[in-house]
């Protein structure tokens, strides 16, 4: 019979401070912390799973009986951001963090840039996104420049206005920049950010948004799954953040709403392997805005649809739950991802329930358990645990 792993990232929903947190500026983050006292939130179908009962976690009330099983994963990547995180939780840790700019991009580059594109730049500075759009867009539109900014993740991102820059120009262009960001300029993502309105009172980004990530420097989960014929869906971004590598299906989608939708769909159709979804709203609409409500009020969303899945689930499906660093929206001295452990929750049919695994260190911890369950031999970073969790 065919066996399904449905691998769900709640983008950013970290759970506190690693020990080398303040190397990253972010002793004493606690996004699950932050959210879990607001009134917004509610969490009663992942207590269940055992999210309060996970190592270090001191929030909330742990279950006398949780039908999951639960671990606290530390990264091991030196880094602390999307891309970074997934691969790891597909199985590669990077040794060494992708590059950042964090005063701006050098001439050199934004010259060439300028004479492969055709087109001039404006700002070149670490920038919220919705600021960037508000403080340079008038001029976009004025001069047909784009506007180019980072952050403090490891991203080249180019914003235009659609009627100036159709979205698959900008598309087109940012192709042509990940073409030349490689080697000490080879940041993680070029992130496209168009945006609609006609002045800075209105200009709105909209849902195109599209990644070009850096190609995984070796094979991930996802290249031994495919490789041994299994199925491997990308459910919202996967595909962007592995560069496409692997990834048998994609299926993008505007956000979480519409990513849970989907999960649903596939819920009901029959498959042989994998299914990865990033959750993105948690982080792009509500970590990096430090929106704590927002915030809260999406993991409610995400509660309440836990139950609507988990009575599709097959005896031979296995539902993993867990993030990729956390971006603790209380925290005011950034508005950056934090460096925070994951959870990491485990259920199904074939999974014992109530399996404390402890703290674990390596979000390969993943990668080598959802091979493990699948049959295929992976030998990736990071040890697996399907021999603890099997009934």
């Amino acid at each position: 019979m065919a066996k399904r792993v449905f691998l769900i990232v709640l983008d950013s929903f970290g759970i506190g401070a690693e020990p080398d947190a303040a190397q990253f500026g972010d002793a004493g983050t606690n996004t699950l912390r932050a959210v879990a006292g607001h009134p917004a939130f509610r969490g009663g179908n992942l207590a269940k799973l055992g999210l309060f009962n996970i190592d270090g976690v001191t929030c909330g009330t742990p279950c006398a009986a949780p039908v999951g099983s639960y671990a606290r994963l530390r990264e091991a990547s030196a880094g602390k951001d999307t891309t970074i995180g997934h691969w790891e939780i597909a199985g590669l840790v990077s040794a060494r963090p992708l590059p950042t700019f964090p005063g701006g991009f050098p001439q050199e580059l934004l010259d060439a840039f300028t004479a492969k594109t055709g087109y001039r730049v404006l700002c070149n500075k670490p920038y919220s996104g919705t600021a960037v759009i508000r403080d340079y867009g008038e001029e976009h539109m004025r001069t047909g420049a784009l506007i180019v900014y980072t952050s403090a993740d490891s991203v080249f991102q180019i914003a235009a206005n659609e009627a100036v820059v159709p979205v698959e120009k900008l598309y087109e262009i940012c192709r042509q920049a990940r073409g030349l960001l490689t080697g000490k300029y080879g940041v993680g993502r070029v992130i496209a950010r168009p945006f609609v309105g006609d002045c800075a009172d209105n200009f709105t980004r909209t849902s195109r948004r599209h990644d070009f990530s850096l190609l995984p420097p070796r094979d991930t989960m996802l290249d031994k799954l495919q490789a041994a014929g299994k199925a491997t869906i990308g459910v919202g971004k996967i595909h962007d953040i592995f560069a496409g590598k692997a990834v048998s299906e994609t299926i993008r989608t505007a956000g979480n709403t519409e990513g849970m939708q989907v999960t649903l769909e596939l819920a009901d159709r029959g498959f042989d392997g994998l299914c990865f979804v990033n959750l993105v709203d948690f982080d792009m609409l509500y970590g990096h805005r430090r929106d704590v409500a927002g915030y809260a009020a999406a993991l409610a969303e995400f509660d309440a649809w836990l139950p609507r899945f988990m009575e599709k689930m097959r005896p031979d499906d296995v539902l993993m739950i867990t993030a990729d660093h956390g971006c603790d929206p209380s925290y005011q001295k950034t508005t950056d991802h934090t460096r925070e452990y994951v959870p990491y929750l485990v259920c199904g049919a074939s999974i014992r329930p109530g399996v404390d695994l402890g703290t674990r260190y390596c979000f390969g911890t993943i990668a080598n358990t959802v091979c493990e369950y699948l049959g295929v031999d992976a030998c990736l970073d990071g040890c697996g645990v399907m021999h603890e969790l099997a009934r």
